[in-house]
């Protein structure tokens, strides 16, 4: 088998925790290749994904802040993509060409399902902060699912107004200052933002108003209990990590690039959890 590569790009990228699961599923399933984490500045996206195919290179990743300009430079993109406008995976096909794919809204509901088996997308509202592309994932999973009311809340009121009109649905566009008037009556909290990740402030979200049995959800994994998990945790509420939504988009990402698809086990979980403590 030929040494194939792989990576992940954004900016910053210093704290993805990609290349440890790419890298441990290659050395589990015998792959000789490599994954690494690739720093590329906003404005530098085209050529970089460009470069790909010179370099050898299988595919990569795209996260942070640089999914929606990847979908305009891609030559095909699948129906999710389309959708959202952002792709956070790449494939370099035999031409050279890059096909673009989005397997966030994927990796989220496996993601949830896996860590609270029992919720139903139309068990009542949700409420998702934030308006990037991971946010355009999350809700149209959720409408996906069977979502009838998303209560859609983001810093910036036009960006949220602008994902609402792209996506359509049962979305309701909220200001900031209602967000946590929002909360009531919901069964689900998503937090798209980078509000708690390391280097980065807490998201303001006082919880008082949200019911005692909805979900609240991350997608955020360093650290692995945000501010805001830590404070739905210690009132009683269910609580869904962002690590596992990245478990779960990379499975497909794997197998695009090299031909098996990989399982997500406790070992790798753990190996993963204690790079983030």
């Amino acid at each position: 088998m030929p040494f194939r590569a792989a990576g992940v790009i954004g900016w910053p990228i210093f704290q993805s925790r990609s290349p440890a699961i790419h890298n441990y599923w290659m050395g589990k399933y015998g792959i000789p290749g490599t994954y690494i984490a690739m720093p590329v500045q906003p404005g530098r996206v085209g050529p970089a994904l460009r470069g790909l195919a010179a370099l050898g290179f299988a595919g990569c990743n795209v996260t942070l802040p640089h999914k929606e300009r990847a979908a305009e430079i891609v030559d095909t993109i699948d129906a999710v993509g389309q959708r959202t406008g952002a792709v956070n995976l790449i494939v370099v096909q035999p031409d050279g060409s890059l096909s673009g794919f989005n397997k966030d809204c994927y990796g989220f509901i496996e993601s949830v399902r896996e860590q609270e088996p029992l919720w139903r997308a139309a068990g009542g509202p949700a409420v998702v902060l934030g308006a990037g592309g991971a946010a355009r994932s999350v809700v149209l999973a959720l409408m996906d699912e069977g979502s009838t009311e998303i209560r859609l809340i983001n810093r910036t009121h036009g960006r949220t107004e602008q994902l609402a009109a792209l996506v359509g649905g049962p979305v309701r566009v909220l200001h900031w200052g209602d967000r946590e008037a929002a909360l009531a009556g919901a069964t689900m909290v998503v937090n798209t933002t980078n509000q708690g990740m390391i280097g980065q402030p807490a998201l303001e979200l006082r919880l008082h108003d949200l019911p005692a049995n909805a979900v609240v959800c991350d997608i955020i994994y360093n650290p692995l209990e945000t501010p805001l998990l830590g404070a739905a945790r210690a009132r009683g509420n269910r609580v869904v990590d962002g690590l596992g939504m990245l478990l779960h988009q990379a499975r497909p990402a794997f197998e695009a690039w090299f031909g098996v698809s990989p399982e997500i086990t406790a070992e790798l979980r753990t190996s993963i959890e204690a790079t983030l403590r």
